[in-house]
């Protein structure tokens, strides 16, 4: 994967549920300055329906800068410049600023962005079906360790008998070896005739 689409998937951030670009971002890959994007989308705002590009709010622009460290807004001395809402594009949405933008620039810029946007996406993929491989090998381990602790119950409650058992051999070999020592002691009679 080349430095450059990298350096595009990094700019790709997930906002509402959506992956998206920044109208700055977007901007400066097509070698325009923000404003001529804007006017760009909202002479043609048809072509953006909410699926392909929306605005941010205050609220979700100061996140998007805190979590990022992008600047979104412009800062003055007063705080953040609310004049200028940034707009959000979805994949579709930089598919669509192709049609409206049409300088050479733009076009490769686009074709950068597309390919930086299916390789997020083919990496999402990959890595929810390995969180998937993991969470059932995480079940299988849980399994084992369920079977395992009822093996060793087993064993438990098993040697627990066996040594019940052994004992009582034991206390049975005792009251025979007492028996047999008894034996001894008391004479036998002897075989035969009496006279």
């Amino acid at each position: 994967m080349s430095e450059e689409l990298i350096l595009v998937q990094h700019l790709i951030h997930e906002i509402r549920g959506e992956k998206v670009m920044l109208d700055s971002d977007l901007a400066k890959l097509y070698g325009v300055e923000t404003r001529t994007l804007k006017q760009a989308v909202r002479r043609n705002i048809s072509r953006f329906p909410a699926d392909f590009m929306f605005e941010l709010t205050i609220e979700e622009s100061k996140a998007l800068s805190t979590r990022s460290q992008i600047v979104t807004l412009k800062e003055s001395g007063r705080g953040l410049n609310t004049k200028y809402k940034p707009f959000v594009f979805t994949e579709l949405g930089v598919a669509m600023l192709s049609s409206v933008l049409h300088s050479e620039v733009a076009i490769q810029a686009n074709i950068r962005i597309m390919r930086a946007f299916v390789q997020v996406r083919e990496y999402l993929i990959d890595t929810s079906s390995l969180s998937a491989e993991v969470k059932e090998l995480k079940a299988r381990v849980d399994l084992l360790e369920n079977r395992q602790e009822e093996t060793l119950s087993a064993v438990n409650d098993l040697s627990e008998d066996v040594r019940r058992d052994i004992d009582s051999l034991y206390i049975a070999i005792g009251e025979l070896a007492a028996k047999l020592e008894e034996k001894k002691k008391t004479p036998t009679p002897r075989i035969g005739f009496k006279q």
